[in-house]
């Protein structure tokens, strides 16, 4: 019998393009016009992995905010042809943010992170020299450069900002692992390393669930058991009979519910899909609109069977455009893989190993089972 069967189902490439062609069949989706509608994406999705993780912190500071997006706009008018004026405005908005809004964004950081936060601060306002500067000169390359270091250091204030874990866990899920915060994982592979970023903060049981079979050893020695082009690439399937992960505590196969954080909730949704609990029309705060976007399979027929499968999303906006892709509300994604990865990722093949994987860092925000 084939393994692959009950896991996560793979649409055929050439389904998707005609569900799209068709403005997504109720073939696909089902006969709800409502669920179809709210698939459609809303203004310019965010389709950069680092983005959607500063966005998905669980902090509420607008001049930061105001910041990030300032810069992200910066690329939409950099493509735009002669738009200097555009970035000229983009750059004013994040030096007076810098400048008049600067008590705001320190009146978030917890006293003893001041001294980091202020030089940050400073940081940011060199770059803003530099960006002036190119400007005048017309220097695009310069100004691509730095807005990508800035992003990074706004993302560096951001994480600052972020005071405890945000929510509760709920008790039926309180004997799992856990993971209240963020961690990097680097998995070793044949064609080469790939270092994701595990979101605690969004997704603290299936988070918790990953780092507790990395810090066993689980995944060396597995293998990428599926590989669709332009779709995903999938892999955690020990080798024999199991499809899971087999806790020694119990003999049983370990499953966590499905887990899904949308923006609008102070808590995840566990245990069903948001199109189940009414919540088609919500974002989910981890969504799959990003090359590497990480998540895990489950069989078709229950959403709750998660194990120690997972899946890297080979996302294409021509196939799968953000806000139209059968996955959002349906698996629970927990990470992404940071700029770099990309590159391996693509080259993955089923039957490729997994040399080793470990955890970088962020291992005093896991919590592991009561049974481990």
């Amino acid at each position: 019998m084939n393994k692959l069967g009950s896991w996560l189902r793979i649409v055929p490439i050439a389904a998707i393009l005609m569900s799209l062609s068709i403005g997504l069949s109720g073939a696909w989706l089902g006969d709800s016009d409502n669920y179809r509608e709210s698939r459609m994406p809303v203004g310019n999705a965010v389709t950069d992995a680092s983005a959607i993780l500063q966005y998905a912190l669980p902090i509420d500071n607008m001049p930061v905010r105001r910041m990030q997006q300032a810069i992200e706009i910066l690329s939409q008018d950099l493509r735009g042809g002669q738009r200097w004026p555009a970035v000229s405005g983009d750059i004013k908005t994040v030096k007076n943010t810098l400048t008049i809004k600067r008590n705001e964004l320190l009146a978030d950081i917890p006293e003893d992170r001041q001294s980091k936060a202020t030089a940050i601060i400073d940081a940011l306002k060199a770059n803003v020299a530099t960006v002036e500067a190119a400007i005048e000169n017309r220097d695009r390359d310069t100004i691509w450069a730095q807005r990508r270091e800035m992003l990074d250091t706004i993302g560096n204030l951001e994480a600052l900002m972020v005071r405890e874990f945000p929510f509760e866990i709920p008790a039926e899920y309180a004997t799992f692992p856990q993971l209240k915060g963020r961690a990097t994982v680097e998995l070793e592979t044949e064609k080469g390393s790939i270092e994701l970023i595990v979101d605690g903060f969004n997704a603290p049981i299936t988070g918790g669930n990953f780092i507790d079979l990395v810090q066993r050893g689980f995944y060396a020695g597995t293998e990428v058991n599926r590989a669709e082009e332009y779709y995903v690439v999938q892999a955690g399937d020990p080798p024999g009979a199991e499809d899971g992960f087999i806790d020694p505590a119990t003999g049983q196969e370990r499953t966590i519910p499905l887990e899904i954080k949308v923006t609008s909730e102070p808590d995840p949704v566990y245990g069903a899909t948001l199109e189940d609990v009414g919540l088609y029309r919500e974002s989910p705060a981890l969504p799959f609109s990003a090359y590497g976007t990480v998540a895990m399979a489950h069989r078709d027929d229950d959403p709750n069977s998660a194990s120690s499968q997972f899946f890297f999303f080979l996302f294409e906006p021509e196939l799968t455009p953000p806000g139209l892709n059968l996955l959002d509300g349906r698996y629970s994604v927990f990470g992404y893989v940071k700029g770099g990865g990309e590159a391996v990722l693509s080259k993955l093949e089923k039957g490729d190993k997994i040399v080793s994987a470990q955890v970088l860092n962020g291992l005093e925000y896991f919590v592991p089972g009561s049974d481990a």
